[in-house]
């Protein structure tokens, strides 16, 4: 079974193309359980997600397209919510969807991942900065309120690369995701960053098997043409690592399926 859970909408600012053309794009692929989870509201950076004023629309429209395709894929309605302390919402973090995503993009409301802000990597050290992510991932995990880990080493994504180990570093966060009974997502969005990875790295997801954390599969999609992305590739990385089978969701509620 093919699932990718992690992908967006014209309503966060920074994708292309219609609802209809992703969905029809995943059955073409043969994609069996898709799922948007756009970029949830909140009060920063707002430039880069859905408004609250939109979240009843966006809803509307991801259960509208689940109806209408009900008979040829099975759709899912999800969030990716930013980990930042004293911005989460509570109409994100209790809204009645099938999943949410956790995601760290900010060190210190520093935008790592946005090319726009780059020159804050030759402002700071390195190892300091990876060991601050996974700090707050680790703290994100602790919240409780999320069902998955987005892009876990999302941190390397323009190749600026620590001393340290990075196994070493983000251990105590893996082991509060396993704590937490989160999911790890397979995210094969770095294949198109400057990195050419999948998040996490093979190092990290044998950690991850090792510690018996589940996993799902992601190509988080910002146009139509990413949908699905090298999802073959991100299936053998998992079988190779030793995985069999994948998490999918219905309203918070886990099922494991064979991939």
């Amino acid at each position: 079974m093919r699932i990718d859970l992690h992908n967006h909408t014209t309503r966060c600012h920074h994708a292309d193309g219609t609802i209809d053309a992703y969905i029809q794009r995943a059955i073409e692929l043969g994609i069996d359980i898709y799922g948007f989870s756009e970029h949830a509201p909140m009060d920063f950076d707002p430039g880069y997600r859905l408004s609250f004023e939109e979240m009843e629309a966006y809803c509307h429209d991801v259960l509208s397209a689940r109806e209408k395709y009900k008979d040829q894929i099975e759709i899912l309605l999800g969030y990716e919510v930013d980990y930042l302390p004293g911005h989460m919402d509570q109409r994100v973090l209790r809204a009645d969807v099938d999943y949410l995503i956790g995601s760290v993009h900010f060190i210190d409301k520093w935008s790592f991942d946005n090319p726009e802000f780059i020159g804050g990597w030759k402002e700071r050290n390195i190892d300091e900065i990876w060991q601050a992510y996974f700090e707050a991932t680790e703290a994100m995990a602790k919240t409780g309120y999320f069902d998955i880990v987005g892009h876990l080493d999302l941190i390397k994504v323009f190749k600026y690369m620590p001393q340290k180990d990075t196994r070493l570093l983000a251990q105590s966060s893996l082991r509060a995701i396993k704590k937490q009974n989160m999911i790890l997502e397979l995210n094969t969005a770095g294949l198109r960053k400057p990195v050419s990875e999948i998040y996490p790295s093979r190092a990290l997801l044998q950690e991850a098997y090792a510690l018996g954390i589940p996993i799902t599969f992601s190509s988080d999609a910002h146009a139509v043409e990413q949908v699905g992305f090298h999802y073959e590739e991100a299936a053998a990385l998992a079988r190779e690592v030793g995985y069999t089978k994948a998490v999918t969701f219905r309203k918070r509620d886990r099922e494991l399926v064979i991939f």
